[in-house]
């Protein structure tokens, strides 16, 4: 990989650790894991800018390019990349803050896509401007 591609495109929505039971025997973290941590930081930017509640439709793309190891921080930045109707399409990039030297390598990206949703559960238009946060 490139430097460019070492640097986060977006904004960090999420951190957490990496801990042993999100592990398999060799100390590798679960894909299923980092999917996770990834949807629900798509799942944060969505609400953000939706001013309300999102449900995933669809992952189009998801690679996992390094491994994630047991004590490891995971850094989860996130992009909205287009806005339609009802949905918006996310860039969301995983980093690893690795556990012994803390070097910031990008192990996971992919395109995530929201659908807003009112309160009754049906899509609703996404504001043309984000909603204020405080």
């Amino acid at each position: 990989m490139d430097a460019q591609e070492e640097t986060p495109r977006g904004e960090l929505t999420v951190r957490v650790p990496a801990m042993p039971a999100d592990a398999n025997a060799a100390g590798d973290i679960f894909g299923g894991w980092v999917m996770s941590q990834m949807d629900l930081a798509a799942g944060i930017r969505g609400a953000e800018r939706a001013g309300g509640r999102v449900v995933t439709m669809a992952v189009n793309s998801l690679v996992f390019r390094r491994p994630v190891k047991v004590g490891d921080v995971l850094c989860v930045y996130t992009s909205v990349e287009s806005i339609g109707r009802s949905s918006m399409t996310l860039a969301v990039e995983a980093f690893a803050r690795r556990y012994v030297n803390h070097e910031r390598v990008k192990v996971t990206e992919g395109t995530f896509v929201k659908v807003a949703l009112d309160g009754e559960g049906r899509p609703t238009p996404v504001p043309a401007e984000p909603p204020s946060l405080p």
